[in-house]
């Protein structure tokens, strides 16, 4: 309850549809909870039915018309800002007058360049009297090494209360940030795309030219440096040498210069069973893949969360995955999953020619993921754990 008396009233801001589908999902559980909610987000480009298709009407403040269009990367980024400079400055106007109880923020996109403006928009928003939760999505920006370390210092000391997904971040906000215990709420990152049919799956196979006599080994997402796709390749090349029948897939998009390394990391290895496919994957193919896949690999080197492991989990998929503090907190080796030693390719090798070789294995894992029940059950948990980190913060004491 707001210090009113009433519910808190709560505003959701992803201006720039940054991490739709988590925006979304909360959201969507957040409004069965009966929260007085509002999305600030504009429409996801790469899939404009993200928030609409679960029950979701984004208000990012004016405008929502680049987001409804495909355009070329420079156009979209200029009109985008543009669009966002329009938005901010109506609800900056809006809230002026009357400023929701919470302004819960998933990301601010414009903080790493010299015109914060929605950082501003925040303080803004603060000043006039609202509660200001941070989730913690990167606990520093990846592969920028310190350079933005002051700059999130700054964030997590100014916010009311943060949000993150694991007792190993809450324990790195404290140590490296200096953030209260207190003001640390841990709540667990919840499934994607568990909800969606699978239909016409077959053709979308095909689509992808997946063998289906093959063991197929999946890599899905955003591809950058930190998520280890580079090790994953010298390990695959021990996997070509030991097993015939088994085939790698690499699905998402990336940076074009990135995606010329990995092209010429795959000729340089001499990998004939890889199959590359830098695009968007929609949400329905992404499900047909996952499903069809028999094993699914995470060989990062560092990680605050991750939306595609989620998917694994929920999807209930055998996993192989680097050792690394926030993938523990869900995965045991030998138990629901194979963890290996970050940046140790012959390891990650082994683990993925053992799991290759061994259907039964991999049935085994595959069922404790599903005993984990990630689901409409988990965004139903978070929903209410989020709750009560709102009224935790406009209970406190200013």
């Amino acid at each position: 309850m707001s210090a009113r008396g009433q519910r808190p009233r709560v505003f959701m801001m992803d201006l720039w549809a940054t991490v739709p589908y988590y925006t979304a999902y909360l959201s969507k559980a957040l409004h069965e909870q009966s929260v007085d909610l509002t999305t600030g987000s504009i429409t996801y480009y790469l899939d404009p039915a993200c928030f609409t298709s679960r029950g979701i009407n984004v208000d990012p403040g004016l405008l929502d018309i680049v987001g409804k269009f495909r355009l070329s990367r420079l156009p979209r980024r200029v009109l985008k800002l543009l669009e966002g400079i329009i938005n901010l400055s109506a609800l900056a106007v809006r809230f002026l007058v009357s400023v929701p109880d919470i302004i819960h923020v998933q990301y601010l996109p414009m903080l790493k360049t010299r015109l914060p403006l929605d950082l501003w928009f925040v303080h803004l928003c603060r000043w006039r009297g609202a509660k200001v939760v941070l989730t913690v999505h990167d606990l520093l920006p990846h592969d920028t090494g310190e350079r933005y370390r002051a700059t999130f210092d700054a964030l997590y000391r100014s916010a009311d209360a943060l949000i993150c997904h694991s007792d190993a971040i809450r324990a790195r906000l404290a140590a490296e940030f200096s953030v209260p215990e207190e003001k640390i709420s841990v709540i667990p990152h919840g499934p994607f795309f568990y909800d969606l049919p699978v239909a016409g799956s077959e053709e979308i196979l095909q689509n992808f030219a997946i063998d289906p006599g093959q063991t197929m080994v999946l890599w899905q997402g955003i591809i950058f440096p930190y998520k280890g796709i580079d090790l994953l390749l010298r390990a695959w090349q021990q996997v070509e040498a030991k097993v015939e029948k088994v085939c790698l897939v690499i699905a998402g998009t990336g940076a074009p210069d990135l995606l010329e390394e990995i092209r010429g990391l795959v000729l340089q290895l001499g990998l004939k069973r890889v199959k590359m496919h830098f695009r968007f994957i929609s949400s329905e193919e992404l499900v047909t893949l996952y499903r069809a896949a028999d094993v699914v690999v995470y060989p990062y080197r560092a990680i605050t969360t991750s939306g595609a492991l989620a998917t694994g989990l929920a999807l209930g998929k055998a996993i192989v995955a680097s050792d690394l503090p926030v993938f523990r907190e869900l995965l045991t080796d030998g138990e629901n999953a194979l963890l290996v030693a970050p940046l140790d390719c012959d390891a990650l090798a082994g683990a993925l020619i053992t799991l290759s070789q061994n259907a039964a294995l991999r049935e085994r894992l595959a069922g404790k993921v599903r005993a984990m029940n990630f689901g409409d059950q988990s965004w139903i948990s978070i929903a209410a754990q989020t709750m009560h980190a709102y009224n935790s913060v406009l209970s406190r004491p200013d």
